[in-house]
Parts: C-alpha cells; structure tokens; sequence
C-alpha cells in the first residue's frame, strides 16, 4: 500500500474537527432545527472530509446531511466544499424506476387504456403499404404482381389504362385483401414463434392437466379451429365446462372435458303402453247382481250392521 493511499484513508486533524463549521453549513441550506446530531465522518482524499448529519425533516428517515469540508495544502483555515441531503443505510427509498414497457404485465389493460406500440416492434413486420408496388418481406412478390396483371390483361376488354375504372381483380390490393395482408403491419416470424410459446407454456402438452388428461385436444368436439399458420398447432376451447373455455389451447393439450373421454349412454326408455283400440270395455254405472260378495236382497243380519 502506497504512503498516498494512507493518508487519503486517515482523516485530515483539521477537516476532522470542523464539525461546527459544517453543522452551520447544513443548517443554512436546511433550516434550523432540522439537522440532527453528528453522526461520523469520513475521509474523501488528502485534506478532504465529509461530515455526516442526521435528518429531522419528516418523510427522510434514515437520511442525513452530508457536508464536506476541505483545507489546502499548508493551509490552516477549513472551507466548506458542498452540502447535500444523501440516503443513509437505512434510509426509505423510493423503487428503482422501471419503463411502462417493462412493468406492463398481462391484464394490465382496462377500458379507455391505450398502449402504443413501438414503430421497431420485433413482434411486427410490414405488412401491405396501399402502394401498387408491394414491401420487400411481403408475400405478394413482383413475380406474381406481372403474373396478376398478365392475367388481368388476357380476361379484360383491354388494357387497364383504358377502362374507366381499373377492376379490383387486377389490382395488388385485391390479391393483399385476399391473402390477408392489407395491413399496416403484420406479425412477424418472431412475433409468432413468442406467441406460441406463450400458448404453450399456459395451455400446452406440459401442463399437469394435460398429463391427467385422457385424450388431447386434436381429437376433442369441442376445438374450434383458427386459420393462419398457428392454426397448425392451436386451436380455441369451446366447452364451457373446461377450465381453457376461451382460451387458445395446443393440440396437445387436453383436459377432463374431452368430448370422447367418458361418453354417457343414453337412460332406458319404458316400454310404450299396451291399448286395445279393436274392442270397447263396458263400464256399468252400477255393480251387478253377481260381481261382489253384497247380496241384493238384505236380510236382517246385514240390516243391523248398516249394509244397504
């Protein structure tokens, strides 16, 4: 260890004692009352010390005022540096900023919100400008933009430049609105590639209720099917019952609710009522003589007990 680092590391006797002077020195650029008792000092250097204060403002608990004092060299009169107000160990910060781009989370987004989207977003490429020439990444590529027009040209009465208005059929935005690229911008292969692995890792083949499940999605009534490239691999959950109703789920993925997995047989149906509609069965409106155990004829026996 050098001589010069040793005594950059031992306070200056004179700086070290000016603890008046820099106490008068946060106060004025405080106020009075509020700098609190000498908490310490450290060496900065050779002849240069800060004095540490503490804070008696409310809302700044754990901070202190920090002054530091200075002398030249051969000099014996002490000069104040600068005083600051600086956090201290235990001093209550505020959190370390982060960019609204990166503290979004999923959900986030309520009604009236409207979240920009950044002009180099990776997830998004060009898609159809409204030019006739297309962009350089699009599909629509200018071996087949002469191929629309050569074919324009063979079903057409003539050439375009002499019809009044030029069919939609021979134009490059009819041929993007049918591919599905009269956008702005488009998804690019990176924006699918992350949104897949977002499906996936919510609704995908890993999942603990995929594993439990009895069968997979591909195979469910349930599926809807979506277009597009993704639609290779996800699908959207139809069944109400299924905890992915909704959602856009992988065919790989699979739950209790799979159509096929347990399928209720149908209740027994009673056999229909047998009915004689060939013959009429009589109803007498009174017994006769000879269907019951009552004899027509009372006799005193059945007088008394009341059989009429």
């Amino acid at each position: 260890m050098s001589a010069a680092t040793t005594r950059s590391r031992t306070p200056d006797r004179l700086c070290a004692e000016a603890v008046d002077l820099a106490r008068a020195a946060a106060e004025e650029a405080a106020a009075p009352g509020v700098v609190g008792e000498h908490e310490g000092l450290v060496s900065e250097g050779d002849r240069v010390v800060t004095h540490f204060f503490g804070c008696r403002e409310p809302g700044y608990r754990g901070w202190r005022w920090a002054v530091t004092v200075a002398r030249a060299s051969r000099a014996k009169i002490v000069t104040i540096d600068e005083a600051v107000l600086l956090p201290g160990p235990d001093a209550v910060l505020a959190p370390e900023w982060v960019p609204w781009s990166e503290r979004l989370r999923p959900g986030d987004m309520g009604p009236g919100d409207l979240l920009p989207t950044d002009a180099e977003d990776l997830r998004l490429e060009p898609g159809y400008t409204g030019e006739e020439e297309p962009p350089p990444n699009s599909v629509v590529s200018e071996d087949m933009a002469e191929l629309v027009e050569a074919e324009d040209a063979e079903v057409t009465a003539g050439t375009p430049a002499h019809l009044t208005v030029a069919p939609a059929r021979g134009t490059i935005a009819a041929v993007a609105e049918e591919l599905g690229m009269r956008r702005a911008r488009v998804l690019s292969r990176y924006g699918l590639h992350t949104a897949a692995d977002r499906w996936e890792e919510s609704f995908g083949a890993k999942t603990p209720m995929a594993q439990a499940a009895p069968a997979s999605c591909v195979s469910c009534g349930f599926l809807a099917r979506i277009g597009g490239s993704l639609g290779q691999a996800f699908g959207v959950c139809a069944n109400e019952f299924s905890p992915a109703d909704g959602h856009v789920v992988s065919l790989a993925y699979g739950c209790g609710g799979h159509s096929e997995a347990a399928v209720m047989p149908k209740p027994p149906q009673p056999a229909p009522p047998v009915i004689d509609e060939t013959r009429v069965d009589p109803f007498p409106l009174r017994p006769s003589p000879d269907s019951g155990s009552v004899p027509v004829t009372e006799d005193a026996s059945s007088a008394e007990l009341g059989h009429s």
